[in-house]
């Protein structure tokens, strides 16, 4: 079923690699371009079947009736006004960014026919190479609409991620920020923290708890340092939380109170035995 004429991918990464995939794949638009500040991540997105057509210059998207922005908050920012002036009135823009109140503030005065969007799917690996069609196929996608979206771009925009495979549901920005604040952006800190804080000639004796609990410090040093501070607020005060946890572990080991840690550690039990019921 094809939606869109013409979708055009700022961003050829994992993600824009892998939505261009799926769209071509399930055949949702005419033609697929994509826009990368790396030829060769180009060259590959063409070799995969992931894009029609490529280029590192921006003016390729004019004609696109779908814009999707798949770099980092910050890149996104400065490169609406640009993109402002090249698409048209009636193109319908969307991004994948994992932060969204900053974005949707701007992005809404841009762009008439915005649609915040943040896909809960993807890994710590990265680049077009580790692109894949099906990544989004029964995860959740949050959609931030705001008082001003217009009801076609909604529409669109929510039906294309189903059509990728995606639950969607609807968050404020404000509010997707807090909670991801939480559930991604405070347990990447941690596993670069804890990463950070052992010494190299130790790793020899890591077990596969070590390396569960750290896979996320391999993500993307750039891109997550854009995210938490482009989500400073909630960042520190989730940061802020963490620490309160710690320190009270830490004091109940400190006065060998073995009750209170116990608690402690059978209510984290319980809470982590609870996610498999959730996650996506």
């Amino acid at each position: 079923m094809r939606l869109f004429n013409k979708v055009a991918i700022v961003g050829t990464g994992l993600i824009g690699g892998s939505i261009a995939l799926a769209i071509k794949k399930k055949r949702l638009a005419g033609e697929v371009i994509g826009v990368s500040r790396h030829k060769k991540s180009l060259l590959l997105a063409k070799k995969k079947g992931a894009i029609d057509r490529g280029s590192q210059e921006i003016d390729i998207i004019k004609g696109a009736d779908l814009l999707i922005l798949a770099t980092p908050p910050s890149t996104i920012i400065d490169l609406a006004p640009k993109i402002s002036q090249i698409i048209g009135k009636g193109c319908i823009v969307t991004d994948v960014a994992s932060t969204k109140e900053e974005l949707v503030s701007s992005l809404s005065k841009i762009f008439p026919n915005y649609v915040g969007s943040h896909p809960l799917a993807g890994s710590e690996k990265r680049g077009i190479i580790n692109a894949d069609p099906e990544i989004f196929k029964n995860s959740l996608c949050i959609l931030t609409p705001i008082k001003n979206t217009t009801e076609k771009a909604f529409k669109k925009v929510n039906l294309l991620w189903r059509q990728l495979g995606a639950k969607t549901v609807l968050l404020s920005p404000k509010s997707h920020d807090k909670i991801l604040s939480f559930t991604s952006h405070l347990p990447h800190s941690i596993a670069f923290s804890l990463i950070n804080s052992m010494p190299l000639s130790y790793l020899k004796f890591a077990s596969t708890g070590l390396k569960d609990t750290t896979r996320i410090a391999s993500s993307d040093s750039e891109l997550w340092t854009d995210i938490f501070l482009s989500n400073q607020k909630n960042m520190l005060k989730t940061i802020g939380l963490f620490q309160d946890a710690l320190s009270r572990i830490k004091s109940a080991i400190q006065k060998k109170d073995k009750k209170q840690l116990t608690l402690m550690l059978k209510k984290a039990k319980n809470k982590r035995d609870r996610l498999g019921d959730y996650c996506h």
